[in-house]
């Protein structure tokens, strides 16, 4: 018999280790009292028991967790706190954002669906870019290492000015830096439901891989 695992993924895990913390606290009171917090790499062999459910945040972790490891099934932390609905949410009254969908989690409606119902609970407007949830394009953080740096940050650029509105609500940090670059205001889901601006911090692209990449190798 499995068992149900937080896993806040490498990259939240450097961005705001408090937000772990807090949703971790938060699955503990109201999803599962027995969750344990998972901090090995998706990367990596999760060595958890057969059958057993990771909560995911980051979009790589979801794509990993769901289709490497045998035995091993995820769910998206915005799907959770969608079900379970106990959440104190914040009121933004109306801000108006975009929605940057992570390529890694294209094919998967539900967590579209879910972020999305968050961020009405928080009375946050939506105004739909053209290309999004299942059409969503990446971006450009996807093609580091695979083109020269300076046309990685012109598709960055090309995909932040396809937002409709500067605000653009993002849920993959890489995507923080990436709109940062390109020019919009990028709020993460998570800092938007704890009530906390949204910082890129590290967004020099060379940078940033190197500094999840070490991350990652220790976890």
């Amino acid at each position: 018999m499995g068992n149900t695992y937080f896993n806040p993924g490498c990259a939240l895990s450097i961005y705001k280790p408090s937000a772990e913390g807090a949703f971790f606290e938060y699955l503990q009171k109201h999803y599962e009292p027995n969750i344990k917090l998972h901090k090995i790499c998706c990367h990596h062999d999760p060595k958890v028991e057969k059958d057993s459910v990771i909560v995911n945040v980051c979009a790589g972790c979801y794509r990993r967790f769901s289709t490497l490891y045998e035995g091993v099934s995820t769910v998206s932390l915005w799907e959770v706190l969608d079900s379970v609905d106990a959440f104190d949410y914040p009121d933004y009254k109306g801000l108006r954002v975009s929605i940057h969908d992570p390529c890694p989690i294209r094919n998967k409606p539900q967590v579209h669906k879910a972020v999305r119902s968050l961020l009405k609970k928080m009375n946050i407007e939506i105004e739909e870019a053209a290309y999004h949830s299942g059409d969503s394009v990446c971006c450009g953080d996807s093609f580091y290492q695979n083109i020269p740096l300076e046309e990685v940050h012109a598709k960055m650029k090309e995909r932040a000015d396809s937002m409709p509105c500067q605000d653009v609500v993002v849920y993959c940090v890489s995507c923080i830096k990436s709109m940062y670059i390109g020019g919009k205001r990028p709020r993460h889901i998570g800092d938007l439901l704890l009530g906390e601006e949204t910082s890129p911090q590290v967004y020099d692209t060379e940078a940033w891989h190197a500094q999840i990449g070490e991350y990652a190798t220790r976890h």
